[in-house]
């Protein structure tokens, strides 16, 4: 496993970690290129520390050990930390710094999202931290890409994900199928058959601003219609919205819709209900986060596959492009009054939450696999096993995208779960918004 886990990163590292062109305006004037500078980790000092790893979160666990185990080593660290729902921390996040009223440490998405506070010149830069001699090696600086600015680490990797196609197996086996269909016209098949036994092949969340969860489905849709390199290059803004593949994928994706293949609450549900659902066998299908895997993985009796979306258009698509990548980060605030400790501390805080929440299926690991790693879930190892085969991974948009340009196509994408726009109006609206 740890030989094959390598291999998967090296992957990773060479085929989705550049795809963030970033630039950093402000220039912090760190000295990338100084002497290692140890920080005294013995001074008695609180660190506040904010993430979005709530009690139902699959990364809970994870988390709990990491911190304990960092609580045993520095023992006159006092580490508070506060949890907040994913939605309504990414706009916290942002009032705080508008505030300068930031935690210590903070749970960030990279690219993008964490760039915007980068520019701003407010996050403390972690090169003199990741020159730690107890840390050599323990990374790869690849894997370090999607949170560096000019040149510079900003960012903690945590564990990295992708989007997956899960399928209850034992609803499938009632409509004669034994696998998860692995072409579009087989899964659509298999969606109307579904439809005709009465049962609702997917589940999806987009209440409670939660539009990211639509995203997954109609993400990997686009993705698999005109290809993973032409939507890295839009949503890098390298490439216009106006393309006729992606006004198809979402046309298709809202046939899906019409044809009942979607519970219809969904728009007034957030995700935990209806992964809920998921697991008590409301949904055939649900298309979310890999970190499931561990969720999944602990409930007795349920029968779960782990699959990525099929092809739509092979002449531009194919298997092993996928959604994700390493986004989830830990960084430092640039006017805590402890930043050096921080920083040394987030490092060593960020390894083990990737340590833990491999070993609990809650993601694949961003840090080199220094442990036994024997007894990882099945759907984690077949999570690990598309990741294997990949070759382009597309980093999730609302991440990829700068703060205004993600708002504006989250607000489209509830308006195309809703029905009020279609393909054309999608991308012409995008198209004129985003430039």
């Amino acid at each position: 496993m740890k030989k094959f886990l390598s291999t998967m990163l090296v992957v990773v590292m060479v085929l989705s970690l550049a795809a963030c062109g970033k630039k950093n305006n402000n220039d912090d004037g760190s000295d990338p290129n100084a002497a290692y500078v140890a920080p005294d980790m013995t001074k008695s000092v609180t660190l506040n520390f904010w993430s979005i790893c709530v009690p139902t979160d699959s990364n809970r666990g994870a988390y709990d050990d990491a911190i304990k185990d960092m609580k045993a080593k520095y023992p006159n660290i006092t580490l508070n930390e506060l949890a907040t729902q994913n939605d309504e921390y990414k706009q916290k996040i942002k009032d705080a710094f508008q505030a300068g009223e930031v935690a210590d440490i903070f749970f960030t998405w990279s690219c993008a999202f964490l760039g915007d506070f980068v520019q701003a010149g407010k996050v403390y830069c972690l090169d003199n931290a990741f020159k730690d001699p107890d840390l050599k090696d323990a990374i790869d600086t690849k894997m370090c890409n999607n949170s560096m600015y000019n040149g510079k680490k900003y960012g903690v990797p945590l564990t990295m994900n992708i989007v997956t196609l899960f399928a209850n197996m034992d609803i499938l086996k009632e409509v004669g199928y034994n696998d998860v269909p692995a072409t579009y016209d087989d899964l659509m098949a298999c969606c109307d058959k579904l439809v005709a036994a009465g049962k609702i092949p997917f589940g999806c969340a987009a209440g409670a601003n939660q539009e990211w969860c639509v995203t997954e489905y109609v993400e990997s849709i686009i993705e698999k219609s005109c290809g993973a390199k032409t939507l890295d290059d839009i949503f890098q803004g390298r490439a216009s919205w106006g393309n006729a593949d992606v006004a198809s994928a979402i046309d298709k994706f809202q046939d899906m819709i019409k044809k009942g293949y979607f519970d219809p609450n969904g728009q007034s549900m957030d995700n935990e209900q209806v992964k809920n659902n998921f697991i008590a066998g409301k949904y055939a299908f649900y298309i979310n986060g890999s970190w499931n895997c561990a969720d999944f993985a602990k409930v007795d009796g349920l029968n779960v596959k782990a699959s990525e979306f099929p092809v739509i258009d092979a002449s531009k698509s194919k298997l092993g492009q996928l959604i994700g990548g390493p986004s989830d980060t830990l960084a430092v605030f640039g006017n805590g009054a402890n930043k050096e400790i921080a920083a040394k501390y987030a490092l060593e805080l960020g390894r083990l939450i990737s340590k833990y929440g491999y070993l609990c299926g809650a993601g694949l690991p961003a840090w080199k696999v220094d442990y036994p790693a024997t007894d990882i879930n099945p759907l984690t190892q077949a999570v690990a096993e598309i990741v294997d085969k990949s070759d382009y991974l597309v980093l999730f948009g609302d991440t990829a995208m700068n703060s205004v340009d993600k708002d504006i196509y989250l607000k489209e994408i509830a308006n195309v779960y809703g029905g009020q726009v279609n393909g054309q109006k999608f991308i012409d609206d995008l198209k004129k918004a985003i430039r």
